[in-house]
């Protein structure tokens, strides 16, 4: 593992985007790193963009990560996927929520949702996953979890133990949600290939 790493949060605002981000950040805190982290979500009520930048290592001195400088790129949404591709390196991984949300200037006829996001990605010759996260929430029973599941798939491509996971999300969420959290998280994870040490 490289002396930190660099791991930015993207989605709309509803969907989770920072409790993803607090989990992992316990996560690698109970891991044995140093964290710090950073939000842009003033608009994350109205359904607009929030971020998170998070990066963890034996020390860390700053939150905010530069551009070409992400080692991963979790995105909860196809769109906000695109706003990010300059943070990206050839060594980043970008994690993809395989799920629509119409903003507010394409809703209004005043813009166009991209039809090559997924040609986009490709192009920039990252390792790139997408998950169905969407459909995997309904089928462990609500679709609210879709963040669990999305971080069930970052975690089988991150190096950290199930186990500090699962701690955190016992933590992080609601006893009455855990149950179903932890099936999103469990069915999240099944996404992915083995874990990629980094």
């Amino acid at each position: 593992m490289s002396a930190v790493t660099n791991v930015l949060l993207a989605g709309v605002g509803g969907q989770g985007v920072l409790l993803g981000s607090e989990v992992l950040a316990e996560v690698a805190a109970l891991g044995g790193f140093e964290v710090k982290k950073s939000e842009v979500h003033g608009m994350a009520q109205r359904g607009g963009s929030v971020v998170s930048h998070l990066r963890f290592g034996a020390e860390v001195f700053s939150p905010l990560i530069s551009r070409g400088a992400a080692d991963y790129l979790v995105s909860f949404e196809r769109l906000e996927t695109l706003r990010y591709l300059d943070f990206l390196h050839a060594g980043s991984v970008v994690l993809v929520n395989n799920q629509q949300i119409i903003p507010l200037p394409v809703g209004v006829g005043k813009a166009v949702y991209p039809a090559d996001i997924e040609g986009r990605l490709l192009a920039t010759g990252v390792r790139t996953c997408f998950v169905e996260g969407h459909a995997i929430a309904l089928a462990a029973g609500n679709a609210k979890a879709v963040n669990a599941v999305i971080l069930g798939a970052l975690s089988s491509i991150m190096s950290f133990a199930p186990a500090l996971w699962e701690e955190a999300l016992r933590h992080q969420i609601p006893a009455r949600l855990i149950d179903l959290n932890l099936r999103a998280f469990a069915l999240g994870r099944e996404t992915q290939e083995p874990p990629r040490v980094r």
